[in-house]
């Protein structure tokens, strides 16, 4: 373990991110199948089930599944989190049928061979507003820009703020109760990795820090809340939301994608 000022991150070796690089690439073949399978009428559950039957032949398991993070009343119970219009993020698949118009978040983790990776992406369901469209645009845009911020000898803050600066420059709202995390030996592992900032302030970021970068936009103020089911996040006042993440490591070259075919 290395300590670095406030906070302790064990950083992962060339063999490891090895391991992680190729769990990434079959996280992102398995978020590529289920992506082609949102469809109109299509089920939450069927998309579930598709996700389980995808991991199987990787020899890998859902890292969401049975899953209990700190302060939660209970294990999450499904392997995929499906989050649909003004839900942002962990979903609960079930029996409601996509129509056309939705837009659906799909956030995956992935164990292989003992180490994790964590993917999400907002997908439209068929035709979509040009609103839809536009904030799936937005995001997609952030995500690629707190990447390019996550370099060698930049600060942690960096990202965040390169989220932040897009998304309100665009007229979103951002979602500050949930973002990034470290990733790698566990689901979730310091640091935590904002989606806002200041830029130069924050830990150093340091060659085999991997991290999953997470932003989470909306259509309107950007207020959560949780449903009553305990894990659903959705935005308060029932505005579209969309999250895309990726997990990097961080190397003396740049960020590098993990989670990419």
């Amino acid at each position: 373990m290395r300590k670095l000022k406030n906070s302790v991150w064990k950083l992962k070796t060339p063999a490891e991110i090895e391991i992680l690089r190729a769990g990434g690439r079959r996280l992102a073949q398995i978020m590529d199948e289920l992506t082609r399978a949102v469809r109109p009428q299509i089920k939450t559950a069927e998309l579930e089930r598709l996700a389980r039957e995808e991991i199987k032949p990787a020899g890998g398991r859902p890292a969401f599944l049975n899953y209990q993070p700190a302060g939660a009343k209970r294990p999450f119970p499904a392997a995929l989190c499906v989050s649909v219009n003004d839900e942002v993020v962990h979903g609960l698949p079930g029996e409601r049928q996509l129509i056309e118009g939705d837009i659906v978040s799909l956030d995956l983790g992935l164990e292989h061979q003992g180490m994790f990776t964590d993917m999400a992406v907002t997908v439209p369901v068929g035709r979509v507003s040009a609103a839809a469209a536009k904030l799936i645009r937005v995001t997609v845009r952030a995500l690629e820009l707190g990447i390019a911020a996550a370099r060698p000898g930049g600060r942690l803050g960096d990202i965040g703020a390169a989220i932040e600066s897009f998304v309100s420059g665009q007229g979103f709202g951002l979602v500050r109760e949930f973002g990034g995390h470290g990733v790698g030996f566990r689901v979730h592992e310091e640091p935590e990795v904002p989606n806002y900032g200041r830029a130069g302030q924050g830990l150093e970021l340091q060659p085999g820090l991997v991290m999953a970068i997470e932003p989470m936009v909306t259509a309107g103020r950007g207020a959560v809340q949780t449903a009553p089911d305990g894990f659903t996040v959705r935005t308060s006042d029932g505005n579209l939301a969309a999250h895309f993440e990726h997990t990097i490591a961080i190397t003396r070259h740049g960020p590098e994608i993990l989670t990419r075919i």
